[in-house]
């Protein structure tokens, strides 16, 4: 366990967060005797990064609180399945079939994979399956299942009971077209299988049953067992009451949401669980991640090309900024990811708390030396040519005799990632510049300057003779400009490894026959 005095110091958030949600939640944990987190998932498209960060972010939580207290914990990964499915996602096939059950439950619209009974179980799957690979400890719950069991029954009845103040509190915040048809309880309509919206002619709260205007006839349903579901924001209160909640986090949009939910679960008897309202994940447009569109980077694409504990130490950096997620941003994660392993190794348990590898590895840090960035080695991958791992460990062993595959893990994986990622994203957008006759002249110097080099010199070493070529050629006043002229024509790229390491490990005659070639 971590000191008391540290866990008091840290600024970590989850730490920060675990500390403010037990002092909110004293009394109700207490007589509860465990703590429930929830993390939510619309299963209207696939799962995508963000929901990956919801559950990561969720777990890193689960951790502080293990440091906190000894009251065991749970999280509730809970599938909207029940919600009806208003538009046809962009990346699916089969989408005549999905256009002809739109407005149905999830769970009740087709496969259109045809690998399950319904959209929503397929996509429930998916959600579990890539939630397994990273080995989150989570209860799954579906909301068609917990509906049409009767579990929610008594929160729903409460619900109804309390109808006229959850409508004081939704009223106001829809216009006015929108307040003629509202009504918390969505019936599914027992002829077309839809979710519908429809107004409220009479109420029996004794025979928990709703009377609804469908286009000028009476519809009469129950409100239990599964023939209406609730409106979002009332459903999320329901959800929070029935399960016991005691935290959530949720995107800065839904905050609005959450006030409301807020109110509504106070309204009916308990108190809301401590929130996180986290920022939006981007595309490289800038535009929102979305489920139905698609775009961003996938996690399938991430883990081809990195770990998954790089991606949770994305999910840890800056919850409360927005994060764009796509390709290129893979390579900086890992790198981060490979430096805070090394600073882990000099650091004290306060210093420890701040790094984000001890919260992606739950406080035990992998002790591996790290042999280089995956930046180098994906510049390795394009300078020795190598097609698989085999070859491509060959040419590193040829500069580290003493290393081996099992003793370096975490190094024998990036291996494979940065020969998948270099061939599937940086290959066909390599650019090599073409040296104009100045820039020709400065890389010809630095090719003397290697002349002058052996492969017994240090890094740094290597490094203060580039500068000074740098300097001498043209380049005192930017000497960025002179390594992104070395990247642009060397490796095609503007941003590229250290070069004096770079060179210490590739080899002095292979890099400048490197160059040689590059500027015939």
């Amino acid at each position: 366990m971590i000191k008391k005095e540290n866990l008091e110091k840290t600024s970590s958030w989850p730490i920060v967060e675990a500390k403010k949600m037990l002092r909110e939640r004293k009394s109700f944990l207490e007589k509860k005797g465990k703590i429930t987190l929830q993390t939510g998932y619309g299963p209207s498209g696939l799962p995508h990064i963000g929901t990956f960060g919801e559950v990561a972010r969720t777990s890193m939580m689960v951790n502080a609180l293990k440091q906190l207290t000894d009251l065991p914990t749970e999280i509730i990964t809970f599938s909207d399945d029940m919600d009806g499915l208003r538009k046809v996602p962009d990346n699916v096939p089969n989408k005549e079939l999905l256009e002809k059950n739109l407005h149905k439950p999830l769970t009740d619209v087709p496969d259109p994979f045809e690998k399950y009974n319904s959209f929503g179980e397929h996509n429930n799957e998916k959600l579990k399956k890539f939630l397994n690979n990273f080995n989150f400890k989570y209860n799954f719950k579906s909301s068609t299942q917990l509906y049409k069991s009767g579990f929610f029954n008594p929160t729903l009845q409460i619900i109804l009971d309390n109808y006229d103040g959850i409508m004081n509190i939704i009223m106001p915040t829809l216009g006015k077209e929108r307040q003629k048809t509202y009504c918390p309880f969505l019936p599914i309509c027992p002829e077309t299988g839809h979710v519908l919206e429809i107004p409220v002619k009479e109420i029996d709260n004794s025979k928990s049953k709703i009377v609804f205007d469908n286009k000028g006839k009476d519809l009469e349903s129950s409100i239990l067992d599964g023939h209406c579901k609730l409106q979002w924001k009332v459903d999320w209160a329901m959800r929070w009451y029935a399960l016991d909640v005691d935290f959530e986090m949720y995107g800065k949009d839904l905050i609005e949401s959450a006030i409301l939910s807020t109110k509504i679960i106070k309204l009916i008897g308990k108190k809301n669980p401590s929130g996180f309202a986290y920022e939006l994940f981007l595309d490289e447009k800038g535009e929102k991640i979305s489920k139905s569109k698609g775009n961003g980077i996938t996690i399938e694409q991430w883990l081809e090309y990195a770990s998954p504990e790089s991606l949770s130490l994305y999910m840890y950096q800056n919850p409360k900024r927005a994060k764009k997620l796509y390709n290129e941003i893979v390579p900086k994660a890992v790198d981060e990811y490979l430096e805070f392993i090394e600073k882990a190794k000099t650091q004290d348990e306060l210093q420890l708390l701040m790094n984000p590898v001890w919260h992606v590895h739950n406080g035990s840090v992998p002790k591996e030396k790290m042999i280089m960035s995956f930046s180098m080695l994906l510049n390795l991958v394009e300078t020795s040519n190598a097609e698989n791992k085999e070859l491509l460990w060959k040419f590193v062993k040829r500069y580290k005799e003493n290393i081996s595959e099992k003793d370096h893990p975490i190094f024998d994986n990036l291996v494979g990632y940065a020969i998948k990622y270099f061939n599937d994203v940086i290959k066909a957008k390599k650019k090599y510049k073409i040296p104009d006759q100045i820039e020709k002249k400065a890389l010809e110097a630095l090719i003397s300057t290697l002349d002058k080099c052996n492969d017994k010199m240090s890094p740094e070493e290597i490094q203060t003779l580039i500068y000074s070529t740098g300097k001498e050629n043209g380049y005192s006043e930017n000497l960025r400009d002179w390594f992104k002229l070395i990247y642009e024509v060397v490796f095609g790229v503007e941003n590229g490894p250290r070069m004096g390491f770079f060179i210490s490990f590739f080899g002095v005659k292979e890099t400048k026959d490197l160059i040689i070639n590059k500027i015939k």
